[in-house]
């Protein structure tokens, strides 16, 4: 289906740059992800086209990319799988909103050397939430037995850490319906916070798509119950 749309595309945007140093011709095209909820996402659609041209519309594994006049593309994925709930509309792009727009029960689990936030989610919103802090000293170039005791008492915060961020997301996941995970931070954190026994209904539980956060804040639980709930695009300038 073609569409010929209005002006700039908005959404929460995380801009990749190309590499430095290399010459124009070599330079990899601009992309970012934009998160965006399924009741805006035909407004977004319009902006997009705007700024890119007619647009291609085709299905592909995993979602629906959209290929504008001048080259530039969108890949637009699911929140979440079907499951049995398909969305409802006349075309993929009404049945992707549809899709997104639904409430689904979700877990979240954020980890960072530092600190863990976790929330228990349902239409973007957080219904309960528990954030801590953890010191995790950083690694040492030091060497020798002194190397050793760093090694060992940032091994010890480590797993404080990660005990501590099982414990408290059991009691907040234990209280809602959770059907699926979201996790986000660091990957090694998040695997040993599912690996705890405290964890383990849990842990089995579908994974949506891995969230980068700043840090494990109020402030980013918020702002990844709003993403882990929308359409996520990966958008791709045209070429140079």
């Amino acid at each position: 289906m073609d569409r010929l749309l209005s002006t700039s595309d908005k959404g929460d945007i995380d801009v990749e740059r190309p590499h430095t140093g290399q010459q124009a011709a070599e330079a990899r095209p601009v992309s970012r992800t934009a998160f965006v909820q399924g009741a805006r996402l035909s407004g977004w659609v319009e902006r997009f086209a705007a700024s890119h041209g007619r647009l291609a519309e085709t299905q592909v594994d995993g979602g629906i990319l959209l290929q504008a006049a001048d080259g530039a593309t969108a890949l637009l994925k699911a929140p979440w799988p079907v499951d049995g709930r398909p969305g409802t509309g006349a075309d993929l792009l009404e049945r992707l909103a549809s899709l997104a727009a639904q409430e689904r029960g979700l877990g979240l689990l954020l980890v960072r050397r530092g600190g863990f936030a976790v929330a228990a989610a349902s239409g973007g919103t957080v219904l309960a939430s528990k954030t801590g802090t953890r010191y995790v000293q950083s690694r040492t170039a030091a060497g020798g037995q002194s190397q050793q005791r760093y090694a060992r008492r940032r091994g010890n915060q480590a797993d404080a850490l990660v005990e501590s961020a099982a414990e408290h997301a059991a009691q907040v996941f234990g209280a809602h319906r959770v059907e699926y995970l979201v996790p986000g931070g660091d990957r090694l954190l998040v695997e040993q916070v599912l690996e705890q026994p405290a964890m383990k209904q849990f842990a089995v539980r579908s994974r949506l798509a891995f969230l980068d956060i700043p840090g494990p804040k109020a402030t980013a639980l918020a702002k990844a119950a709003a993403d882990a709930c929308s359409v996520r695009i990966l958008v791709t300038d045209p070429p140079a």
